[in-house]
């Protein structure tokens, strides 16, 4: 079945509760994405021709999110929280009716991947109206039981309440996770009724209904391991993150990159590195990170929305903030941050400094303590620094400002001109020297205190 006849609906609407959080719980981040992020990234990977994500009636910010991530994309409000069949319906919609498969997931979903979406849609596709994902667990309690017949078809899913004795020895849980048939999917949703106790409407009935009309359902298995399903909960929320950052320095490791201390290290899922690489403790990746080859990051370095080219270094404590470009055998040393910065190949900023809203051109050195003051407090502005500049100690770019190829700025200035190439520019005050002064300044206070003791 190809992409176009597949439609995804994202159940997104849920508040969390348990979250203790004002943000929309799909909204927390789990390796530097939201959750809800990682369930459309798995679900855009199977091409389908829409996904519609169901949010709630104050969830702008869920709903932005999402259409970010393309055209196919669309949202649609779940008015009142009444239930996982209620936001499904809420869907219907922007489902079409004719021959193909509708998936639902949950948008807290982190670990969902496409190759098992693939494979529901599949068996969808091959006679199935409704096929539950399902996992095996040693510890069923309170996870809803998927009931089979002796042939391995599903009759129903019965919650951890109403289950009897024997039903609660099944170890295969429903996940949540739906395919079903589209030219079924209307007609069955309008005939879920709300629950008498919770009087919400529960998506997990739809087995039963399918049953009813005679139509055939069946399971497919996941393997889950150590993998939460869903994320209810800040604990569920660390435990997922745990398991990302373990799968991604795993990941890199393999792939020809030294870690120092793995576990101290942290990534993002769009973490790109090359080989050869060296990363020591207490580095965190934040999202949009690209290392080329041959690159050493020293340890409490913190990046983040910036690129680092073959043979750079970077660090200790060093901090890369968005819009960094670190460039061919460049070098960042300690307590040096950046921000839309160009740093050309091979300049030097070995310490003690701040370059923003910048260009620092090839070769370049730029001493400890230079300032880029690129605020005047409405407005950024831009340095271009030149190729083979030098830049001494102490000194303070006041952009908007240009210093030329090859250009020397003596220890201390304050730079408000432009510097043209080659030049040498000193804007500190003259040094001025009085001889004996200090033997005189010393005499005078201590004849002073005598006199008062």
């Amino acid at each position: 079945m190809s992409g176009r006849d597949t439609t995804v609906i994202v159940l997104a609407a849920g508040k969390g509760t348990r979250m203790k959080s004002a943000m929309p719980k799909v909204m927390h981040e789990v390796a530097g994405r939201p959750l809800l992020g990682h369930v459309l990234s798995a679900t855009r990977a199977i091409s389908p021709g829409r996904i519609v994500t169901v949010v709630g009636p104050d969830m702008d910010d869920v709903a932005a999110y999402a259409k970010s991530w393309g055209d196919e994309v669309q949202t649609c409000i779940q008015h009142e929280a009444n239930g996982t069949g209620d936001a499904t319906r809420s869907a219907l919609s922007q489902v079409p009716s004719e021959p193909g498969v509708a998936l639902v997931v949950f948008g807290d979903a982190a670990f969902l991947e496409a190759e098992t979406l693939i494979e529901m849609r599949e068996k969808c596709a091959n006679g199935s109206a409704v096929v539950v994902l399902g996992f095996d667990t040693d510890n069923p309690t309170n996870y809803g039981r998927l009931v089979r017949s002796a042939d391995g078809a599903l009759e129903r899913i019965v919650e951890e309440k109403a289950a009897t004795d024997a039903e609660k020895k099944i170890t295969l849980c429903n996940s949540g996770v739906m395919a079903i048939a589209r030219e079924f999917l209307h007609e069955m949703i309008a005939d879920l009724q709300p629950n008498p106790v919770s009087g919400e409407i529960y998506l997990t009935d739809l087995p039963q209904i399918a049953q009813d009309r005679g139509l055939t359902c069946s399971t497919t298995a996941l393997e889950i391991g150590d993998t939460v399903i869903g994320v209810d909960s800040r604990g569920d929320l660390a435990t997922a993150e745990a398991i990302f950052q373990k799968r991604l320095r795993e990941k890199f490791l393999a792939s020809g990159v030294t870690l120092h201390d793995p576990e101290s290290v942290y990534f993002c899922v769009d973490t790109q590195i090359g080989r050869d690489v060296t990363i020591e403790p207490n580095v965190v990746f934040r999202p949009n990170v690209q290392i080329g080859d041959d690159v050493t990051i020293k340890g409490f370095s913190h990046l983040e929305g910036v690129r680092i080219e073959d043979g750079a270094a970077v660090g200790p404590f060093a901090r890369l903030r968005p819009g960094t470009i670190v460039g061919e055998g460049a070098k960042i040393g300690n307590f040096v941050e950046t921000k839309k910065a160009n740093i050309e190949s091979g300049a030097k900023i070995s310490h003690l400094t701040y370059i923003g809203d910048a260009r620092v051109g090839a070769e370049a050195n730029i001493g400890a303590g230079t300032i880029t003051c690129n605020y005047d407090g409405f407005n950024k502005h831009f340095t271009d620094i030149g190729a083979g500049a030098f830049v001494g100690s102490n000194s303070s770019l006041v952009a908007p400002v240009t210093i030329g190829d090859g250009a020397y700025i003596g220890s201390g200035s304050v730079v408000t001109k432009d510097v043209t190439q080659d030049a040498l520019a000193v804007t500190r005050a003259k040094q001025m020297e009085k001889s004996g002064w200090g033997a005189t300044f010393r005499d005078r206070h201590h004849n002073s205190k005598e006199k008062k003791d």
